[in-house]
This record gives structure tokens, sequence and C-alpha cells, in this order.
């Protein structure tokens, strides 16, 4: 594989996780911007799915940057994880 080829590659994978992150980033402020009504809804179950299939998502991708050896991306994703555990560790079940 040539230099250049590398370098497309490594572009590639930057914008991939690039934008992945800002969709993972995007989504995590908008489960929590909403969490306040969600359950004073009286939806905190629903809530509680929402960051379920984030937590999963958002893993999902971790352990893929990872296996890329992007280690800054999965440092990133792990901190989103982390603030979402933390949310999903805020609910109180009814």
């Amino acid at each position: 594989m040539s230099d250049d080829q590398r370098s497309d590659e490594a572009r590639e994978m930057f914008a991939y996780f690039s934008n992945e992150y800002a969709q993972a980033l995007q989504a995590f402020k908008t489960i929590e911007a909403q969490s306040s009504t969600l359950l004073l809804m009286g939806v905190g179950d629903d809530l509680r799915g929402f960051i379920e299939q984030f937590i999963t998502m958002a893993a999902g991708t971790k352990a893929l940057a990872e296996e890329r050896g992007e280690v800054h991306f999965a440092e990133w994703f792990s901190e989103l994880i982390r603030k979402a555990e933390t949310l999903r560790g805020e609910i109180v079940p009814h």
C-alpha cells in the first residue's frame, strides 16, 4: 500500500469517526436536554431505553475506534458513555 493510499484511508477514518462523534454528541445532548421533560411526563422507562440505545451505539463505535487505533476517538466515546451511564443512574424507577 502506498503512502497516498494510507493517507487517504487515514483521512477517511478521521472523517468517519468525526461524523460519528458529532452525531453521538448531538444525540446525547438531546437526550440530556429532554430528560427532565420525559421524567415529568412519567416516561422514565422510555428515557432509560433511549439511553440504553445510545450506550449500545456509542460502545460499538468506541470498539471500532479502538480496533482501528483511533485512541482519541475511543477516549471521547468512553467519556460520552460515562456521561450517559451517569444520566441513566439518575433515573428513579416508578
